[in-house]
């Protein structure tokens, strides 16, 4: 989720000291941890996903997100990861490569006190080109801006990592097109606010194993 800053309408607060220096944070719009206020890594261009779009995509996920294993890919400040958790998610694996990125995640979750958050320093395409260890009930996909990732990253999400009747999210800049996909995803939802455009897929179906 490191993009370009966004809107008003987003969860990062910054205090400033002076100008010296800046503690950006990410608050927890519903569930369990509500309005709990987290810190987020002061790196250039990351951001939660929008408020307005987190509650719109979680009215979306309401009757899916308890219970479910789920991926939070390019997780950022971890906002729909954490989200899904708060909202009775059975467990989230959080992947970055960016190194802050993790450290603080790992930090947020110690602050919650859970262990239903697993933290993987690594890039997602690589972390998806190993053999699955579980199959994702719910995948957060909403990497960096302009950069061709969702080429790369949804057919190795058919590898075997998506559970039967998966759903899967996708951010993405509101100028660029989405990517073939494979026939068996079902775009269920759809919304452009600002910027971006945000899809939530079902895959109805497992892929075929070769």
């Amino acid at each position: 989720m490191t993009k370009r800053p966004s809107s008003k309408h987003n969860s990062v607060k910054n205090k400033h000291n002076s100008g010296k220096s800046k503690t950006a944070k990410l608050r927890i719009i519903g569930g369990e941890w509500r309005s709990r206020q987290l810190p987020i890594p002061d790196l250039e261009g990351l951001r939660p996903t929008p408020d307005h779009v987190r509650e719109t995509l979680f009215n979306w996920l309401s009757p899916h997100v308890p219970g479910a294993v789920c991926a939070d890919l390019f997780c950022g400040s971890g906002a729909l990861g954490l989200e899904a958790l708060s909202r009775g998610a059975k467990h989230v694996t959080f992947v970055d490569s960016a190194l802050p990125v993790t450290k603080q995640m790992l930090n947020n979750l110690t602050t919650l006190q859970t262990h239903q958050g697993q933290v993987i320093t690594q890039g997602a395409e690589s972390y998806l080109q190993q053999s699955p260890q579980n199959k994702f009930d719910l995948v957060f996909l909403d990497p960096p801006f302009r950069k061709g990732w969702l080429e790369k990253i949804i057919p190795l999400l058919q590898n075997d990592w998506l559970a039967e009747r998966a759903l899967v999210y996708i951010e993405m800049e509101k100028e660029s097109s989405l990517p073939e996909l494979p026939v068996h995803w079902q775009l269920k939802k759809e919304k452009t606010a600002g910027q971006l455009t945000y899809r939530l897929f079902e895959v109805i179906c497992p892929p075929m194993k070769t």
